[in-house]
């Protein structure tokens, strides 16, 4: 029942909100329709509950439908396929790391890795993440919609990364010949293999003892 419901919700938002439009033709429908954020969200929420439950090559379109109580009409209006549902998706969270990394300038190398370690740490605690992290980036080297999604997020990592080794160098904290992408692998490596590889949690006093090192380790190289 409920499903219909929202079904009929759905498609009756398709046909009551075409709009006309003019071109050098004459008016034609627009066809845009309103689609329902609780729709939306119910679909994501099982997409992602799925791809952790099964890994990305077993997931099916029809099955997140169905488990979310959805007809499969309401889900191929938003996504044309499980590529594009999940390149838009992972696009949306992606898109939420700029600001999550904002934390300035903390005034040494161990202070801001401390900062950046506990951002990320919040930033992939959910049990969902975890689960979904290994199967994603395994995914990315077989689906190029995947690939292009991850990447302003890399980008955004590597920039911030890169920002605080200059910062760090500014201070002669650093040498100013440091290999870039070699720092961001020994920055990041720690934080991937507790909570991603292990399923721990990095609780603070670890995060602290990390940055420790971690700015040791850059500082020797």
């Amino acid at each position: 029942m409920e499903r219909n419901r929202l079904d009929e919700i759905d498609a009756s938002s398709t046909e009551h909100n075409r709009s006309v439009a003019t071109t050098d033709h004459g008016p034609r429908l627009s066809g845009a329709a309103l689609k329902r954020p609780q729709i939306t969200d119910a679909l994501a929420r099982t997409f992602f509950e799925e791809w952790a439950r099964l890994g990305y090559s077993a997931l099916s379109l029809d099955a997140v439908a169905r488990k979310a109580g959805v007809g499969k009409a309401a889900l191929y209006r938003r996504w044309r396929s499980k590529a594009d549902m999940a390149r838009d998706l992972v696009s949306q969270i992606g898109a939420q790391v700029p600001a999550a990394l904002d934390f300035g300038d903390r005034g040494s190398l161990e202070a801001d890795l401390r900062a950046l370690l506990l951002i990320g740490s919040r930033l992939m605690r959910d049990p969902l993440v975890l689960r979904i992290m290994p199967d994603l980036y395994a995914a990315v080297a077989r689906e190029p919609a995947l690939a292009a999604a991850m990447r302003p997020a890399d980008a955004m990592w590597e920039a911030k990364l890169a920002a605080l080794i200059d910062r760090a160098v500014g201070r002669g904290e650093l040498r100013a010949n440091l290999d870039r992408r070699s720092a961001a692998a020994v920055v990041i490596g720690p934080l991937y293999w507790r909570l991603v590889i292990l399923g721990e949690h990095f609780e603070r006093s670890m995060i602290k003892a990390a940055a420790r090192v971690t700015a040791a380790a850059l500082a020797a190289v």
